[in-house]
Formats: structure tokens, sequence, C-alpha cells
């Protein structure tokens, strides 16, 4: 017995080393390396347990690099030429010079600004789901739907009965979940709409074994994506589910989506369609996907997608060129606020030179109190730096927005969190448009009458017991 718990006790050692070896070589931002090595050596046990459930990505984020870079490469290379004019447009001309390097930016096989656009801007649950069953049953050739919290309740099941209906009359409906935000709906949810004709898949599919699904739970597919017909798009914050419309025991449940028609819903067709390639081999490449669409208004607008995977992370380099580029004022929304040091370090520097920044957080986070204790201990530096920083009181703020100066605004999946810039993968509009950019200043100036500001001498007399908790907390953010 003395030997076989020498054994063990050798081989832990082993591992744990080896572990903080692998930790040390990976070339990831050395904040996160320092949050891994800290749990490795205040929690061995557990921290080996984390590090393979969501730590472990040498292999596997290479194997996805590949395998994602591969789609790509397959999908623009066999799509068929008449296609082009359809996925590629400039509209760089039409953009304020100032904007313009943003525009190059977020450029790429798959992002292009296109002019012509409608849109409708969705504040509300209801109102969405209003608009997606008008349009899943006006739908004629294909449906692609893909979320990262798909639930089983009344409101989801109603747009799950449509699919559904819309299967059986032949109908081509495609379904890709998130499998980790899904975990606790039975499988049998899926196999009624499988046994219907919804082709459903698990984003990334099967990957051979379970340390395989183990170690891949930290990317997570965070995008909210519904298409009808190549024709009409929609994105944004909300996933499906019935608190979007009745909200939560502390209040409503606030969110921003946007419904949009015209030649940029191809870009949201491609995303979905190399996603569609990456979770099941299957190449869809066909121009009725890409069917010819009119001017439907005159909103200039690109979507961009990331993941982590490639060099470059789009999304937070875009956001980050706003903040850096804003000169009158800029304001934020995000449920969770967990920026790495060139994004708070943006709007600090915003701030100190003049600029209006303002930032809205939930007081309280949805699930996790620590995400709210790592995001409260930003909070001093913003507000030294002159940010004005305000709490959602009146339920939950899970809007993800950004404007800045009356000329550009985004909106999309991604939260200011590590999270959102270096795991999951996402997808945002940005849009060049100063109407839009009005209108989603407007909703930000109507959600402060929701909420608290929090001032420099209140926040510095919080107990000296809470401020050490958000600074221990603080240690874990690059892991939330």
């Amino acid at each position: 017995m003395a030997i076989l718990s020498t054994i063990v006790s050798i081989f832990y050692v082993i591992l744990l080393v080896v572990v903080l070896l692998l930790v040390i070589a990976d070339n990831s931002p050395t904040p996160n390396k320092l949050a891994w090595i800290l749990i490795l050596a205040a929690f061995p046990v557990l921290g080996l347990v984390l590090y393979f459930l969501v730590g472990f990505s040498i292999r596997e984020k290479w194997k996805y690099e590949k395998r994602h870079e591969s789609s790509l490469k397959v999908f623009m290379e066999q799509r068929t030429p008449e296609l082009s004019d359809l996925i590629y447009g400039d509209g760089g001309d039409l953009v304020d010079e100032r904007w313009r390097p943003l525009v190059k930016l977020l450029s790429g096989p798959m992002s292009r600004a296109h002019c012509g656009n409608s849109y409708e801007i969705i504040t509300k649950g209801e109102r969405k789901l209003e608009l997606l069953l008008q349009d899943l049953a006006a739908a004629r050739h294909s449906i692609h739907v893909e979320y990262f919290h798909f639930g089983n309740d009344e409101a989801a099941r109603k747009i799950k009965e449509l699919l559904m209906q819309k299967a059986r009359e032949g109908v081509q409906v495609r379904f890709i979940y998130e499998r980790l935000a899904n975990f606790p709906i039975p499988s049998r949810y899926y196999y009624e709409m499988k046994k219907a004709g919804v082709q459903i898949v698990r984003y990334k599919g099967p990957h051979g074994g379970l340390l395989s699904h183990v170690t891949t739970l930290n990317y997570r597919d965070h995008r909210k994506i519904m298409l009808i017909d190549g024709k009409i798009g929609y994105t944004g914050g909300m996933n499906i589910a019935k608190r979007y419309a009745v909200g939560i025991r502390n209040g409503i449940w606030r969110d921003t989506h946007i419904r949009v028609a015209g030649p940029v819903v191809a870009q949201m067709q491609t995303a979905f369609l190399v996603d569609w390639k990456f979770s099941t081999k299957q190449l869809l490449d066909q121009p009725v996907y890409y069917p010819q669409v009119p001017a439907a208004g005159g909103l200039l607008m690109q979507v961009a997608t990331s993941g982590p995977m490639g060099e470059f992370r789009v999304i937070m380099q875009a956001i980050l060129r706003i903040f850096s580029e804003s000169r009158r004022y800029v304001y934020v929304q995000t449920p969770y606020f967990i920026p790495n040091e060139p994004l708070g370090a943006a709007l600090r520097n915003a701030a100190l030179a003049g600029v209006d920044v303002r930032l809205i957080i939930p007081r309280w986070d949805d699930v996790n109190f620590i995400v709210t204790l790592a995001s409260r201990s930003y909070i001093s530096d913003l507000l030294a730096a002159g940010v004005k920083v305000y709490f959602y009181e009146k339920g939950f703020m899970h809007a993800k927005t950004v404007v800045a100066d009356d000329e550009v605004c985004s909106i999309g999946s991604t939260n200011l969190d590590i999270r959102s810039f270096e795991q999951d993968f996402e997808i945002n509009a940005f849009i060049y448009d100063r109407d839009m950019a009005v209108r989603i200043r407007d909703c930000f100036l109507d959600d402060l009458s929701g909420c608290s500001q929090v001032f420099p001498d209140e926040w510095a007399k919080r107990p000296a017991t809470v401020r050490f908790a958000e600074s221990f907390a603080r240690l874990f953010s690059p892991l939330l």
C-alpha cells in the first residue's frame, strides 16, 4: 500500500510539473498563464481537473484552427464564381474617412461593407418572437438556425414547432446548437426535431472520444443567427427563451437584437454555412443559398465573426478601434465586463482625452457571483479616469452594444470580457449609419433611467473585505 501511494504521489508530481511546463510554454497572454499557475499552486488537485476541462488547449486548439481554416478555404474556393458580387462588396467610399480603417480591419473573405440594407432594432423579446414567427411562416426554401441557447419553454417551443412544420413542408431547416449551454435539455427534444426533418447538429460535431469532448468544453458557440431564405437575417444578443418576454424574478431581461434584409445577409449566410461545414463536413455552396437580393434600404453594414483560432481577434480589435477613434462620446452596454488590458486602457484613455465615456453593466450577474466580483474590480480605475459607470437596476442587462459619435455602432453576441475575446465563437454587426447610431444612442440614454450611477466617493467607501474579494476574483479573470 505504501509503495502504491508513493507511485501515485510521484505520478501526480510529474503530471503537475508537465502541466505547469505546458502553461509556461503556451503563448497565451501572460495574465492567463499567471492565473493558471496560481490555481495550480494553490489548489493542485482541483487545478489539474480544471486545466484539463477548460484550459488544455494546445492540441485541440491547433486541430480546430486547421479544421476551421480548411472549412473556410474549401468553401471560398469551391463556391461558384457568380457569388463574388454577392459576398464581396465595398462600401468604403461611403464611410467617413475616420472609420475607413475600421472597415478595412474587419474586411475579409466573409466581411465586406454592404450598403442597401434595411433593419429593425429589437429591444423586446415579444417583438422578436412576433417577427420570427412571421418570417419563419413565410419561408419557402431554407431556414438556418444557430443559437447559443435555444430553450425548452413556451417561447422556444413555438419556434420549434414552426421549424418542424416547415421541415415537413419541404423547407430545408438546419439547426446548430451549442452543447454546454443546452445541457439540461433532454435528447428527445432534439430527436423530435430530427424526426420531423430538421437537420440538427451540435456545434463542431463529434471529436472521437470522451477526452476530446472534455478538453473542448472551453470553446463555446456563442453566436445567435437566424436566416430565412438567404434574404432575412437576425443577430444580436438575444437567445431563444421566454425570459426575453416575461423577464426574471428581479425584473426585465433587457437585450438588443437586429433584423436585417438586403445584400449583407449573404455575409451572415456564409458565416452559418462555414459553421455547418465545420460541424458536419458538408459543403453547401450552391447559388440557391445566395439569392439575388435587391437593395432594401440605405443601411451600410458589415458582419464580422471571431473565435479561438488564428492570430487576430477581429471583433475585439474593431471595438478597440471604436474606443480609440471616438471624439465626442462612446456608450457601451455589456452583461459581463472583464476587459483585457488593451480594452480597459482604451476606455480610460478616451475618457482622459475628454470623450464622454459611459458604461452600463448589470448590478448582479445572472448566474455567477464570481464574475460580478471580478467585474467590479475594474470600476475604480475607470472612475478615476472619468468613465461614467452605471448599474442597471430594472432587471438584467444582457445587451451588447457600442455606439460612438452618432456615426458608428456595433450590435452582436460579443461581451466585453476575456472569454468572448479569446474562447467563444462570436458574431457582431458593425453599422456605419447616422440614423442607426442615433437610435442605438437613444436606446442607451433611455436605459439610463433604469440605472444608478456609480460615484467615485461612494465607491471608495466599500468595506475592505469586499474590495479584497473583488481583487481575489480578478485573479481568475482570464478563466471566467
